[in-house]
């Protein structure tokens, strides 16, 4: 994985811990939708990383 996609992981767990340890019912909502965003962006890249490919012999 490259570093955008380790970055959405990192994002996407956070947010959900925080949306469960959430006291109001907005900040649990507004946690769970900012984790749906980062696991949909991690999902992109992952994605994009795949088709992608680096070569590196230059010809």
């Amino acid at each position: 994985m490259n570093k955008f996609a380790w970055l959405f992981l990192c994002l996407t767990a956070i947010t959900g811990i925080l949306g469960l340890g959430a006291e109001s019912h907005d900040g649990q909502t507004s946690a769970f939708i900012a984790s749906g965003v980062f696991a949909s962006l991690l999902l992109l890249t992952l994605i994009m990383g795949r088709r992608i490919k680096f070569d590196p012999v230059l010809r």
